[in-house]
């Protein structure tokens, strides 16, 4: 038995029984290792310093032959007590191998194509040339996405979606040629080989055009009336009515709705004797060819339908003749202009205003015709024709030479706070002759105020502004 396992006695220094080991009973650790790692590496080999016996003597050494490295013991650990805990130290981690991906081998770029176009040679003959691009024209073209500041006019192309053929500038028009001034002087000099354009005038020329040709929904009417007399009531309706004619291609006539012998008839060449009540008479209107036997042109295509001129009859034109006759021609004709008879208490007058689409109420450049004028507005706003009064163009008629002491500016002031437009004609020696009308024989001045005044009743053609359904 080792000494450490006999008696000793206990704590009086009684002797005691000996005690024998329990050798059945297992050692338990308290803190177990841990299972081995697979992927570990092993562990390290711990050598200990122990005696061991001489080498034995080693065999004799070439000059050439290396020495061995000495062996180098690793320092002794000290081991453990039995029984005590052992620390636990993870392994370490494998080195996280490097994977290097090799990059796809980058194509090889060709030189791009050179740009060539096609061109026709002095023999005939297609060959390719180089293409040359024109940086100055592309400098203004629009860019395929404007955000540059070089391209802030290009902003807006981009906004309004695909354009159609429309909208595409498809067709070169060629430059109108001049018809007046300096720039027409050159174009024929030149042979028409320099062309300067339209100068302002022959633009504002064409722009009172259009607006004569504006559509006609229907038919229109136009009653020209004034409450005195001489101051160019039938020339003014003769003037306008051939402007009307000769710029329109529709069809364009006056009818004389004066029951005491009227002289519209005698302002246009005589072609028949027929008058409305022969028009009214006759049984068979069927067609344009029908109405057309009845009426007189003038060379501007105005077509006139002359009243009674027989001072025999006893009969006077009446509301009811004048609305049958207007039946009869708003069949065939576009625009239709009455000639109102002096005054507004004859029989016909009624029929006149009740059947008119607007008013040219025409006066002259003095006193009495401009209180005329104010009186015929105030009477036709107390029957109950206040609408027409809002569509009235006052004519302020020059039916002679030389100049008025009348301030007109001050007479279109007053006439413009109750109507919708205010006209000045000046004085035409051709107009005052009282004689057929051509209009090619009326100074330029006129003939351009009579177009002006053309434009101004055609504004109110416009649905929105005019009466154009038909009437009774």
């Amino acid at each position: 038995m080792p000494p450490w396992l006999q008696d000793r006695g206990d704590d009086n220094g009684a002797p005691t029984a000996p005690v024998e080991p329990d050798y059945e009973r297992p050692a338990v650790r308290l803190n177990p290792p841990p299972a081995p790692d697979r992927m570990a590496p092993p562990a390290q080999a711990r050598f200990t310093e122990a005696p061991f016996a001489e080498a034995p003597p080693r065999a004799e050494q070439h000059a050439y032959d290396p020495a061995p490295p000495a062996f180098v013991a690793p320092p002794a650990q000290p081991m453990p007590a039995p029984g005590a805990p052992q620390a636990f130290t993870p392994p370490a981690a494998p080195p996280r191998p490097t994977i290097r991906i090799p990059e796809p081998p980058q194509p090889v770029q060709s030189p791009p194509p050179a740009q060539t176009r096609a061109e026709i040679t002095s023999d005939g003959k297609v060959v390719r040339v180089p293409f040359q691009e024109d940086t100055a024209a592309a400098k203004y073209q629009i860019p395929a996405s404007p955000d540059s500041a070089d391209y802030e006019w290009a902003d807006d192309a981009y906004d309004d979606g695909p354009q159609s053929v429309d909208d595409l500038q498809l067709l070169r028009r060629a430059r109108r040629a001049p018809k007046s001034g300096w720039r027409l002087a050159v174009h024929k000099a030149s042979g028409g080989a320099i062309n300067p354009g339209e100068s302002p005038a022959d633009l504002d020329q064409r722009e009172l055009v259009a607006r004569v040709n504006q559509p006609v929904y229907g038919d229109y009417r136009i009653a020209v009336l004034s409450l005195k007399g001489g101051v160019g009531k039938t020339t003014t309706t003769v003037g306008l009515g051939s402007t009307f004619a000769s710029v329109r291609g529709d069809r364009v006539i006056a009818i004389d709705a004066n029951p005491d012998l009227g002289t519209l008839a005698h302002r246009v060449p005589r072609q028949t004797r027929s008058t409305v009540r022969t028009l009214l008479e006759s049984p068979n209107i069927s067609r344009y060819s029908d109405v057309r036997a009845h009426t007189s042109q003038s060379p501007s295509r105005l077509e006139v339908l002359a009243s009674e001129q027989d001072p025999a009859v006893s009969e006077a034109f009446s509301e009811a003749d004048y609305r049958a006759a207007i039946t009869i021609l708003q069949q065939y004709y576009n625009i239709i202009l009455t000639d109102c008879g002096t005054g507004l208490m004859h029989s016909a007058m009624a029929g006149v205003l009740d059947m008119a689409s607007s008013l040219v109420l025409v006066t002259s450049p003095a006193i009495d015709g401009a209180r005329s004028a104010s009186a015929t507005l105030d009477w036709l706003e107390h029957h109950g024709y206040a609408r027409l009064v809002e569509r009235t163009v006052v004519v302020v008629n020059s039916s002679r030479g030389g100049a008025s002491s009348v301030d007109v500016n001050q007479l279109k002031k007053l006439f413009l706070e109750r109507t919708r437009a205010v006209h000045i004609v000046p004085f035409d020696e051709h107009l005052s002759e009282g004689a057929e009308v051509d209009l090619e024989l009326v100074s330029k001045q006129t003939r351009r105020a009579l177009l002006e005044l053309a434009a101004l009743v055609a504004d109110d053609f416009a649905p929105a502004a005019g009466r154009h359904h038909q009437q009774d």
